[in-house]
Order: structure tokens, then sequence, then C-alpha cells
């Protein structure tokens, strides 16, 4: 096996058994140790790829992120030249945005409450950068294709859309809370954003 391949190979465990570790235990309580035990694989294999469980955090997710784009990109590269198609396959991802239990919220909020830590608080600007430029990405290609109207700011509707979809994160960690806007109308307000008047 080349080194790259068990490199993949080797994230791709860690990522798996860290997900279900933080649906079983939750992130607090997770330690590396459990990730070995979990994983199977040797604490050497491990740390020859990362420091810490906060590092595979940011791995968890940045996953999430790279799934859907990957689900955009594949949709836009059928070659039909209309908005539902790829649009769905985002709005698939915006589903988990208020579920207390999404994975991608409970990291998420794990990491939020470590900010100060400069390793973290890396990780947190990439994820948020990184989603930014996604987006920013997905108006561009719509604006190309002639399905969202090239008048629109791209650089203030992409970092609007991540703000909302970062807040409704948050929002899922809060205990009680009856949300009067779901996932589903972030949904429903990027759609009516984005797409040209007919």
């Amino acid at each position: 096996m080349k080194q790259e391949e068990r490199r993949q190979q080797t994230i791709q465990q860690l990522l798996d058994a860290t997900k279900r570790l933080v649906h079983e235990i939750g992130c607090q309580s997770i330690t590396m140790n459990h990730i070995i035990e979990k994983s199977g694989l040797s604490k050497g294999a491990i740390f020859h790829y990362v420091k810490s469980k906060d590092e595979i955090f940011a791995w968890v997710l940045q996953e999430g992120v790279e799934k859907t784009n990957l689900r955009f990109i594949d949709e836009v590269e059928k070659g039909k030249r209309d908005f539902e198609g790829p649009m769905r396959k985002i709005a698939e991802a915006f589903s988990a945005l208020d579920q207390a239990d999404d994975m991608t919220n409970k990291v998420f909020v794990y990491l939020l409450g470590k900010e100060h830590d400069p390793a973290i608080a890396q990780v947190l600007q990439q994820f948020h950068d990184r989603s930014v430029a996604l987006a920013r990405n997905w108006i561009e290609t719509g604006q190309r294709s002639g399905v969202i109207p090239v008048t629109m700011d791209v650089n203030r509707t992409a970092e609007m859309f991540v703000v909302l979809s970062l807040g409704l994160r948050a929002r899922s960690s809060i205990p009680g809370v009856t949300p009067a806007f779901t996932a589903q109308d972030f949904t429903k307000f990027v759609v009516q954003t984005l797409k040209p008047n007919r």
C-alpha cells in the first residue's frame, strides 16, 4: 500500500472512530485512549498523523463541508443548466443545521468553547473561511451558468449564508429552544435569495 493511501485509510479510520465516540459518549468525554481503542490503530500510527483529539475534531468539521461541496460539484458536472439540482444537494446538507444530534454541530459547539486555544482558533477560522469560500464558489458557479443573477453581491451573500448557518449550528445546542426559524426556513431563504426573479 502506498504511503498516501495508508495515510488516507488511517485518517478515515480515525474519523469513523471519533464520530462513533461523539455519538456514544460526547465530545467532552472522548480521550485519545478511547480513539485508539475504537479505531483499532496503534498509538504510534495515530500520533504519526495527529497531535490531539482536537485535531481529529477539526477533520470531522471539515469533512462535512467537503462532502457537501463534492455533492454540489457532482450535480453541476452533470451538465444541466438548472438551479434545482445543485441547490437540492446543498439543501440536503442544510437540513441538519438545527439538529442537536448532528455530528458537525456537536463538534462545532465543542470547539467553539475552546476558541481561546490558538490551534482551535485557527481550526475555527479555517472552517469559517472554507465555508465562505465554498458558498462563494456555489454562487459564482450558478452565475456562470445563468441560473443565479450576476448582479448579486457574491461576497456579502456568501458571508450572510455562513453567518446564519453557524448561528443555527450554535443554537442547536441550547436546550429547550423552540425555533421560529428552522433549517428548512434557512433553505427556503437561500433559495429565494439566489433564484432569479421570473
